[in-house]
């Protein structure tokens, strides 16, 4: 079944060498995705995150990690159980893969480690030159306690094979995008990607989520806050007038093709304001 696979990363048409690590490394979480399926995993939990946009919504970057939260809380859930289908299912493909469980139960995010030594090898590729084929890593992360009133939606996608994905709708997505945007301690130049790329879609976020996200993490947790449009676009403004957008786009070139890594010239000020305003006049409406 390894030739499914090459047909797919051929599909790509990547242009050089980190194309072509980003196109396997999409390969493998969807397989990934399909092996979670299998193992009932999306009845207690939605597909959320930059990786579900792309998968799912055609974003135009590519993304590392596989994203997710619980339906409903639950402090007692382990990775484990799934993670005993996901080798199964790379088996079938030809595929060995170590999943290894990093559950710290008195942590809200759980996390697990899959890592492929054999995809690279068997498909010819070695992203870093001469010798051993650089193993794939993909991080999985799951809010086992997240914010309440979220939305979902399920679509179907037909690689490996046909199979259903439950995840966030899009006005949930960009609200924890937004959350995040204002509560991470580090500047990540994909989450303003995203945030462009959900304006010019004309989306706008769940704003009681983000409002229930804000109070469970954050420096608003201890705050009454009134989350509306007007909040939205003052709280964003801040944050866009505080970031350094060299930087920022330096961290969100190398998941770009070079066609669409050449708007990232336009990153300033200027422009995230200019985003802002659009998605002002949504708020308006």
């Amino acid at each position: 079944m390894i030739e499914i696979i090459q047909k797919k990363l051929r599909d790509y048409r990547a242009a050089n060498a980190l194309e072509e690590e980003n196109a396997t490394k999409e390969i493998i979480q969807e397989i990934a995705l399909y092996a979670l399926w299998r193992a009932d995993f999306f009845d207690v939990a939605l597909f959320q995150g930059g990786t579900s946009l792309r998968i799912l919504h055609a974003l135009p970057r590519f993304s590392e990690d596989l994203n997710f939260l619980l339906r409903a809380p639950d402090p007692e859930f382990r990775w484990s159980p799934y993670l005993s289908a996901l080798v199964e299912v790379f088996a079938q493909f030809g595929l060995k893969l170590e999943a290894q469980p990093r559950d710290k139960m008195d942590r809200a995010v759980r996390e697990a480690i899959l890592k492929d030594d054999s995809i690279a090898s068997q498909l010819n590729l070695s992203f870093a030159g001469p010798g051993r084929a650089r193993p794939i890593r993909i991080k999985l992360e799951i809010d086992t306690n997240p914010p309440a009133g979220s939305g979902e939606a399920t679509t179907f996608l037909d690689f490996p094979a046909d199979y259903q994905v439950r995840h966030q709708n899009l006005a949930s997505n960009f609200a924890l995008k937004i959350h995040a945007l204002l509560c991470r301690p580090y500047l990540k130049g994909r989450d303003w990607f995203d945030f462009s790329w959900y304006v010019a879609n004309g989306i706008y976020p769940n704003l009681p989520l983000l409002g229930a996200a804000l109070l469970q993490t954050g420096p608003w947790q201890n705050e009454v806050l009134e989350i509306d449009g007007v909040w939205l676009v003052q709280s964003l403004k801040a944050k866009i007038g505080a970031i350094d957008w060299s930087a920022a786009a330096a961290d969100v070139e190398r998941f770009l093709r070079p066609a669409d890594a050449k708007s990232l010239s336009l990153w300033s000020e200027a422009f995230f304001d200019a985003k802002l305003a659009q998605l002002g006049r949504a708020a308006s409406k």
